[in-house]
């Protein structure tokens, strides 16, 4: 069958990678540390996916300003004592490795930092899978169009030809700003309903649906 998607664009937190317990748990932890207020489970899921900053003043929007470089340095300290023994989703390499042998350009598109990303691709193992990707400190935080755009760019395909897979609602607006098509996992930070209304082409439930999907569409 002929390709629909030259480029297949992944998140990384929550899509790749069982992240997001950790990160919600060291939000949570730096503002316990600091004495500011504690921000609940769906509230510290609902920020993934958008730069650190951007993410911490979304989640504890009453802190005060001077507050918020002790902030991401205590989220960082929190984060990095536990990050590299955050695992894959199972499945998620089997299908890197598939789509790339079919010929897929991949990419990711992700809030971690250039930092953050490299050090990720590195202890997993899957940077040889990628062509391109772009970080949150290199361009505009989603849900704004500009990672996705230039990596179309960079990459010379068309925003028809391409395909964005992420578990945030975040993800998916970044698509349609882009005009690309998407797809949503549900075993990530936002909830399916939250998803749902976004009208992503799929909803996969694991990495064997997500799979299925993709051998039959993309």
């Amino acid at each position: 069958m002929a390709k629909r998607y030259d480029l297949i664009v992944f998140d990384w937190d929550g899509t790749l990678m069982d992240s997001t317990a950790v990160i919600a748990g060291s939000i949570q932890a730096a503002c316990r540390d600091l004495d500011l207020t504690v921000p609940g489970d769906e509230a510290a899921r609902h920020v993934i996916g958008l730069g650190l900053n951007q993410a911490l003043r979304y989640a504890v929007p009453d802190a005060p300003e001077s507050m918020y470089v002790p902030l991401v340095e205590r989220y960082r300290h929190h984060y990095l004592a536990q990050d590299r023994a955050i695992p894959l989703f199972e499945g998620a390499r089997e299908t890197l490795a598939e789509l790339h042998g079919a010929g897929h350009w991949l990419a990711v598109a992700t809030g971690k930092s250039r930092m953050g990303l490299d050090r990720a691709l590195d202890s997993t193992g899957l940077k040889r899978y990628f062509h391109a990707t772009r970080t949150a400190d290199q361009t505009f935080s989603k849900p704004d169009p500009a990672m996705l755009l230039e990596l179309l760019d960079e990459l010379a395909v068309g925003p028809e030809r391409a395909l964005m897979i992420g578990d945030t609602t975040h993800d998916m607006q970044m698509a349609q700003n882009a005009g690309v098509d998407a797809v949503a996992v549900l075993y990530g930070a936002h909830p399916p309903e939250q998803l749902q209304e976004l009208k992503p082409l799929a909803l996969a439930r694991d990495f064997a649906e997500l799979r299925a999907w993709l051998k039959g569409n993309a």
